[in-house]
This record gives C-alpha cells, structure tokens and sequence, in this order.
C-alpha cells in the first residue's frame, strides 16, 4: 500500500552493511557458542548465523575482526532479535545483538570499514508511522 502522506517509520539508529565475516559469539551464561557467522553489521550491533537457541535480552560476549582490517573488535551485548528461520523470506535462523559496550576508538574504525560495504535490502516495507501521519494530517 503505497499512500503519498503515510509518514514512514524511522527505527535504525544506524545502517546495517551487508557482510559475510567469521565472528564468535557466546551466551554470557555458561558460555555456549551461539554463532561463527555474521550476516550484517552496523556501528551498533550485528546479525549473525545462529547456532543455538538464546533469549530476546540475554547478554552475550562476541568477537569479530572489522570489514577489511586487521583490527579484532570485542563486544558485550545483548541479544535484540531472535529469527527462528519459519518465513520464507529467512535464510535460517539467526539473531541480532545491540552493541552495550564498544569502545570509541573501535566504533570509528568499525564505521570507516562499514563505509566501504553495501546496505543491506530490507526484506519487508517501510514501517508507517500513524502518530505522526495524524499529526501530518492535522497540521495540513
């Protein structure tokens, strides 16, 4: 449904770059393997292949070296997304983890790298905004 005054939904802080990278990724909590394999990644947080079930909030220890460098990046963060891989739009299951801690010395390398990556294609439409669709409407 494409209306010209819907108001779209602006909910990425920043943009996913499509990568395929190795990257280890561990459940704080007893320390089981949930990915080798990321999918895409942005200056806050990273999807990956997973491997093993974890919790929409559980905290997570990773590792990965930086799109086109030498420089190793280690994270803590906490598990945002869970894909069980159902739809047929997914490739697999696989989960998204927020960035907690990052350095910033390790967020600027990790942004001049992403640079030099495509986005990522958005597998479904912009969401809409009805709040301020209403308040675009109201104003007119």
């Amino acid at each position: 449904m494409d209306v010209p005054f819907l108001v779209a939904a602006t909910e990425r802080r920043s943009v996913r770059r499509f990568v395929r990278l190795e990257c280890e990724v561990v459940r704080e909590r007893g320390f089981k393997l949930l990915g080798r394999k990321a999918l895409d990644l942005s200056t806050s947080g990273i999807r990956f292949a997973a491997l093993d079930h974890a919790l929409t909030g559980e905290p997570v220890i990773l590792a990965f070296r930086a799109p086109g460098a030498k420089v190793w990046i280690d994270a803590e963060g906490t598990v945002s997304r869970v894909v069980h891989g159902r739809r047929t739009m997914d490739f697999g299951a696989s989960m998204a983890v927020h960035f907690s801690s990052l350095p910033d010395e390790l967020r600027t390398i990790l942004r001049k790298q992403l640079l030099k990556c495509p986005p990522t294609v958005p597998k479904r439409g912009a969401r809409v905004d009805y709040a301020a669709t209403v308040r675009k409407i109201s104003g007119l």
